[in-house]
């Protein structure tokens, strides 16, 4: 392989495909990543097995090949280099060369043959996405995500496909977020896959590059093309919690909160808390909100704010997190915020948005 091209160009695309890159496996391949020429096109995979990406871009072929890189130690070679044109050069024992105008390095490569192979999506059923409404509605889901790798089916986001909607779902157990989309489409078919967190992250990562996401559905895997990146990403395997049958039905009295006040008052909240005392407490007036922390040892804060609110007065608890991650996540002026009971869960509702938090308990 004998390549020219642009460092800005090579740096780019391997900003893009690091973050799924891992020294830890007892596979070393997986450290490195594969260039491979295509006419004037280099096309620059990486895996973890569970998850690949692939990045093209442009250059100029002097003679066709591909080689397996270290990847860490090539980016960092490249990030360092002085000038912007490069020439790389593959020798038959995998002897790679990197020539600027005055630079020189050598570094040993792997056959491109033991890379692992990517999957390729041949037929199957696709579904084109605007990035900026997957972008939001991941962005308003991803985080409700469960970290708990023993409930593994819960470490991912559910896509649900149907007619022409589209639901991203995302529990942790202690809450729900649905954000419900329209497509521009229909689908012939059901479709409910669980794509995992890691997978989701670097789809969200690499958004910005493209106007429109195709999603291609695989046997047990998905496939994101956006423009000259694809993410491939083996799903999670199983059936999701059966969510529709947790949504409370609608109240109606509503605390109506001013989301950048409400959001302010329990970060203020949350600087007091420890593991041992997580929960920030609500207590609801008519037409008023008292956002207040004690901590034993630590200290004391209490916080009015004017809401609108006609129904009973009630005391309740949350981890502030919680609270945190949706409020900072929605774009609106005010939230209606839906409180039963002091044990019963709290919900924001919107015509395509439901958030649910289970309350905790206070003392």
């Amino acid at each position: 392989m004998k390549i020219k091209l642009q460092k800005k160009d090579l740096i780019y695309a391997l900003q893009k495909v690091q973050g799924i890159i891992t020294t830890k496996s007892t596979l070393p391949i997986i450290s490195y990543i594969l260039l491979t020429t295509q006419e004037d096109i280099l096309q620059i995979n990486a895996t973890d097995l569970d998850i690949g990406i692939k990045c093209r871009i442009p250059m100029e072929n002097i003679e066709s090949g591909g080689i397996c890189l270290p990847a860490r130690r090539f980016f960092e070679i490249i990030r360092e280099l002085p000038f912007d044109d490069l020439e790389i050069t593959t020798k038959k024992n995998n002897l790679t060369n990197i020539k600027t105008k005055s630079c020189e390095f050598k570094i040993i490569g792997l056959n491109p043959e033991e890379f692992p192979k990517l999957p390729e999506f041949k037929e199957g059923q696709c579904v084109k996405i605007k990035s900026e409404i997957l972008k939001k509605a991941i962005s308003l889901t991803s985080f409700a995500v469960s970290l708990d790798e023993t409930r593994y089916i819960l470490n991912g986001i559910l896509l649900y496909f149907y007619g022409n909607n589209f639901n991203m779902v995302a529990t942790d157990g202690k809450r729900l977020a649905i954000k419900k989309e329209e497509l521009h489409e229909s689908i012939n078919k059901e479709i409910k896959i669980i794509v995992p967190i890691k997978a989701i992250r670097e789809l969200e990562r690499n958004l910005e590059d493209t106007e429109e996401v195709l999603l291609v559905f695989g046997k047990n895997q998905i496939g994101f093309e956006l423009g000259n990146i694809n993410i491939i990403s083996r799903l999670i395997e199983g059936d999701f919690p059966d969510y529709q049958q947790v949504i409370p039905v609608e109240v109606p009295h509503k605390v109506i909160v001013n989301r950048q006040l409400f959001l302010g008052a329990i970060r203020r909240a949350a600087l007091l808390t420890t593991p041992d005392y997580q929960a920030v407490k609500l207590e609801v007036f008519k037409n008023k909100l008292v956002v207040s922390k004690s901590t034993p040892d630590i200290g004391e804060s209490y916080e009015e704010l004017s809401v609108e609110y006609e129904g009973k007065e009630m005391l309740i608890g949350f981890n502030p997190d919680y609270l945190i991650d949706v409020f900072k996540n929605l774009e609106d002026e005010n939230i209606a915020f839906e409180l039963t009971e002091s044990e019963k869960p709290a919900v924001i509702r919107k015509s395509d948005y439901i958030y649910i938090v289970l309350p905790m308990r206070l003392g």
